[in-house]
């Protein structure tokens, strides 16, 4: 009736209950302007309006609820979610409100608490499709962290970087699972990656303690241990529990003692010490690829100082696959293979170094390997005769006489054609053997890996230093004579030698 009216109009125009109608009347007008703001994407503006909203009038499900959105499409989702927990607390029927708080839990990787959000609008409205496809997103990023989680138990790291990724796409503000990316990223040694994921990180939160674990896991990996420490120490200010910074600060320190007594056993020439602390190293954390690349080739130098060529070899070839852009390893594998004799695997070796660091002192080891590889494709003369590289004449000689006399033609004249030709063959390579190492300059040459095929003399001595070898049991008075001729003019010529002989017996 127009007397209530009256009474109603009254009533609000005076008193508190005036004061509370235009604080609603002003919330309104602050609603609507966020409202515009929200419109133009003008999000920062429209938090401020909704905030003023809200101060005016603090009882107002929507105003929260209008806010949570907004801080939403500023990725403020931690405090989006507490707008939205209090608009559903003012009003349990206040569906949007239900909605942005699942969407919250979602991004911050709560799928089972969004779930509940979801599963409750769906009971208020059952055909809900928003909330119908949240759900399966739920659903989804819950299976992720389950593969993720049996990934990482299996160190299957490259899954679990696969499962985060797709994880991230639904829940893009939960750090829990850009840190076991990262991790992971670290793990697999792609440390450029899991560093920028932990930074990131820690530029919205500087004392997270897991980005700080993974940011000092990184160093650690790339060998740089006092600067990983650091950061591990950091990271357990944070969190003194935190059982994975323990561990890693742990084997930092551990691997980097034992690493430095290694060296300072091989400085001071203990090289059966320095090789037992390296293999000691090498089993505190099969993960450090880096670090472990270096002792293992700290390790094959050690081994070649001890002889032990063959496992120096291998423990070079364990450090390039961990590391197959390590220098150091190469150099060290090609020059274990230069000490035992395997110059086409040296060649190779030296190649790749070239390759990579093309300097003067590459080229010249590269030049070495293969003129070795080279000499290595001819008759091996020192072999022949069973002296080293470093003989000297007279044991050069020696060596001759008693080679010749062991395969001479006459000695075997009793076995079988096969052996009588073998032993010919073996009795001419002597012959040709001597022809060269005792004559200076052709051995010279042949040191030097030239060929002798361009020289004259060397068919014919060769041939004529054979026919007189043959001499040795067919004149038999004559043969100390014999061995000091052949001895003293194996660099003349055929018919030097064949005058020299007739002036001699004639």
């Amino acid at each position: 009736t127009a007397l209530q009216q009256v009474n109603f109009t009254a009533m609000f125009s005076t008193g508190p209950l005036r004061t509370v109608y235009s604080a609603m009347l002003q919330a309104e007008g602050f609603k609507e302007q966020g409202n515009a703001f929200y419109s133009k994407k003008d999000y920062s503006e429209a938090f401020n309006y909704y905030t003023k909203a809200i101060d005016a009038c603090p009882t107002n499900a929507s105003y929260y609820g209008n806010r949570a959105a907004t801080l939403m499409m500023l990725c403020r989702f931690r405090e989006a979610l507490e707008d939205s927990q209090q608009s559903v607390r003012l009003n349990d029927c206040f569906m949007k409100g239900h909605l942005r708080e699942g969407k919250c839990h979602l991004s911050l990787g709560n799928a089972m608490a969004a779930n509940r959000c979801f599963q409750k609008v769906l009971e208020m409205e059952p055909s809900n499709q928003e909330a119908q496809q949240e759900k399966k997103n739920a659903t989804a990023l819950l299976e992720y962290e389950r593969m993720a989680e049996f990934g990482f138990e299996k160190r299957d790291f490259r899954k679990v970087v696969y499962c985060m990724d797709r994880a991230l796409a639904l829940a893009s503000a939960c750090h829990r699972f850009k840190i076991l990316k990262s991790e992971c990223l670290a793990l697999l040694g792609r440390y450029p990656e899991a560093q920028s994921v932990a930074s990131d990180i820690l530029r919205m939160d500087s004392t997270n303690a897991d980005a700080l674990y993974v940011r000092g896991l990184c160093l650690y990996y790339e060998d740089c241990i006092d600067k990983a420490v650091q950061f591990f120490v950091q990271a357990l200010r944070m969190a003194p529990d935190h059982e994975k910074a323990r561990l890693a600060c742990r084997n930092a320190k551990a691997l980097k003692s034992k690493k430095e007594e290694g060296n300072q056993a091989f400085k001071n020439n203990n090289y059966e010490a320095a090789y037992q602390l390296y293999t000691e190293a090498l089993k505190i954390d099969p993960n450090n690829i880096k670090t472990n690349a270096k002792l293992y080739c700290n390790r094959a130098t050690a081994g070649a100082k001890l002889n032990k060529l063959n496992q120096a070899i291998e423990d070079c070839t364990s450090a390039i696959k961990l590391d197959d852009t390590y220098i150091k390893a190469y150099l060290r594998r090609a020059q274990c293979y230069m000490d035992t004799e395997q110059y086409e695997e040296a060649v190779r070796d030296y190649e790749k170094v070239y390759q990579t660091e093309k300097t003067s002192d590459h080229k010249h080891l590269l030049k070495m390997a293969q003129l070795e590889l080279k000499k290595s494709k001819r008759k091996d003369y020192y072999k022949v005769l069973g002296v080293g590289k470093n003989a000297t004449d007279d044991e050069i000689k020696k060596a001759y006489r008693k080679r010749a006399l062991m395969h001479h033609p006459d000695r075997h004249s009793a076995a079988t054609p096969e052996v009588q030709k073998e032993e010919e063959k073996k009795f001419k390579e002597v012959g040709e053997a001597f022809t060269v190492l005792s004559d200076p300059k052709k051995k010279m040459r042949y040191d030097n890996g030239h060929d002798l095929d361009d020289d004259g003399s060397f068919d014919g001595g060769g041939k004529c230093l054979y026919f007189f070898s043959l001499l040795i049991y067919i004149i038999s008075p004559f043969d100390l004579f014999i061995h000091r001729f052949l001895s003293s003019k194996p660099a003349q010529n055929a018919s030097q030698i064949v005058e020299t002989f007739y002036f001699t017996f004639i």
